[in-house]
């Protein structure tokens, strides 16, 4: 079995490797070191966790070893698509540089220009960079790229999806043509391939594992989860997740938890904070000193739970993360794989285990082509009940409560049936005369006046819902007749000294 001590790096560097507790390389280390150091053009593809960041820093310092840096033009250049992979690039060449006098500076967003200014002033060796930040430097006239000899771009098919080819395809024309390039990606898509027949000359292409593969120390797992109700998907959901965590036990000792959306990523860490559960988010629209403080907290183990973006999702070296877990299932299938990456590192035992609602079924199924395997299902822990959460109402109760609203509205006049006998004469009443009657319970009768009309020898009219004269009443029949005779508009009960003022006016 080969080891570090075989593959010529220099001895400074292999010593420091000792120190930090390696003695063995991984088969992308041991395939791309050889051709690096012999100053070949490299096409590294191999699965997130499989040690591709010291693949090109261990050949890089060992090239970079002799000479010296000139002030504003380094002599080696890293690109990485996110601020923590740039920075853990960073903390690698600390590492295996300690006993080789290198320079390095970090150009990242977030951070003053003052100081990386001050830095790249003074020149450095290694310039480690994403790649929006690095241009905003050399558009002000702070850095120039001539005198690169090495350069790395680190992550390529991530580079892809946050749209940062442009800015690579830019990059690589402002750095010399007789420059040597390693190349490192995990996946090979068309327009990755297209980049490396562009720019680099004769790679040595090392691939070590089939494209986007998981490792297979890691147990895979998903819920299929479907909400009780549309607007109780969110609670739910969250429920479900807590309901995994515990299920886990003393075995979970610390995760990624991975959200497609930034808001998601801060109401899933709430939501595990109000429950109890050591919690805290990390996405892009977070400060950087926000990011690198958790970052850390969750690496030395002060913090159990990362809620986290895609941000978090490569490259990201954590040694011991347990479990991943992923309260939604990615848009992209290569993102399924650099997820659950994050678990199962440096041959480790890993847990990923994720929830699929009806609506990423179709993402779910390109995963699982993309894996060319079908992803174990895992019972619902909360089986058939339907979780729900402190702060709202129960939806048995709700629904309890809108039934007997509208079974008090449709059934109200059978209720008032039933509440005393009644004759076969009532029960025949047009609806007008129960309500009539129902009026007359609740209002208190007049006292007697001195009657001002004729006596009420005739019955009134009724009228039923429909509006037509209920023609049973032979009262009404007859009040029918004298229709014509009535004063239109003034109603049933006018007066009788009113109604003769407007008889004299007729007969007059």
């Amino acid at each position: 079995m080969t080891k570090f001590s075989e593959l010529n790096l220099n001895p400074k560097v292999v010593k420091a490797i000792e120190e930090a507790g390696y003695d063995t390389p991984t088969p992308i280390q041991a395939g791309a070191i050889p051709p690096a150091l012999e100053g070949r053009d490299v096409l590294g593809i191999a699965q997130t966790g499989t040690g591709k960041t010291a693949g090109f820093v261990l050949p890089m310092i060992t090239l970079l070893a002799r000479g010296r840096a000139r002030a504003r033009m380094p002599r080696s250049l890293v690109l990485c698509p996110t601020r923590e992979l740039a920075a853990q690039v960073a903390e690698n060449f600390d590492t295996y540089a300690k006993h080789v006098k290198l320079t390095k500076a970090l150009l990242i967003g977030g951070v003053s220009f003052k100081e990386q200014d001050a830095a790249i002033d003074k020149g450095v060796d290694v310039l480690i960079a994403t790649p929006g930040r690095l241009l905003d430097h050399f558009e002000r006239g702070k850095l120039l790229l001539t005198g690169v000899q090495v350069m790395v771009v680190d992550e390529a098919d991530r580079m892809l999806d946050m749209g940062f080819i442009p800015d690579i395809e830019r990059i690589f024309s402002l750095t010399p043509f007789t420059r040597q390039t390693l190349f490192f990606s995990a996946t090979m898509a068309p327009e990755i391939e297209r980049i490396t027949n562009t720019f680099l000359s004769n790679p040595a292409r090392v691939e070590v594992a089939r494209q986007a593969s998981a490792s297979e120390t890691i147990e895979q797992g998903v819920v299929m989860f479907k909400a009780s109700r549309r607007d109780r998907e969110g609670t739910e959901k969250r429920a479900l997740l807590r309901a995994l965590i515990d299920g886990e036990g003393d075995k979970c000792t610390n995760a990624i938890v991975f959200c497609n959306r930034k808001t998601d990523v801060d109401v899933v860490a709430k939501s595990l904070k109000k429950h109890g559960y050591d919690a805290a988010p990390i996405h892009g629209d977070l400060d950087q000193s926000q990011r690198t403080k958790t970052l850390d907290g969750f690496r030395e183990g002060d913090l159990r739970f990362l809620i986290a973006s895609d941000v978090a999702a490569r490259g990201l070296d954590v040694p011991a993360v347990s479990h991943v877990f992923n309260f939604d299932v990615p848009s992209h299938a290569e993102d399924y794989v650099h997820r659950i990456g994050r678990t199962g590192r440096a041959g480790r035992d890993g847990k990923a285990m994720m929830i699929c609602a009806p609506k990423d079924e179709k993402n779910f199924d390109a995963i699982e082509r993309l894996l060319q395997k079908d992803i174990p299902r895992i019972a619902n822990p909360l089986g058939d009940a339907t979780p729900r959460s402190d702060t709202e109402a129960p939806a048995d109760q709700e629904t309890s409560g809108k039934e007997s609203k509208s079974s008090r509205s449709r059934s109200g006049r059978s209720r008032s049936k039933q509440a005393e006998p009644k004759s076969v004469a009532q029960d025949t009443k047009a609806p007008s005369e129960h309500k009539s009657d129902q009026q007359a319970h609740k209002k208190p009768s007049p006292p007697p006046q001195k009657p001002q009309s004729k006596p009420a020898d005739k019955p009134k009219p009724q009228e039923t819902q429909s509006g037509k004269t209920d023609n049973s009443s032979s009262a009404s029949r007859g009040r029918r007749n004298d229709r014509d005779n009535k004063v239109v508009g003034m109603g049933d009960h006018m007066p009788t000294f009113i109604a003769k003022s407007f008889d004299e006016r007729r007969t007059g």
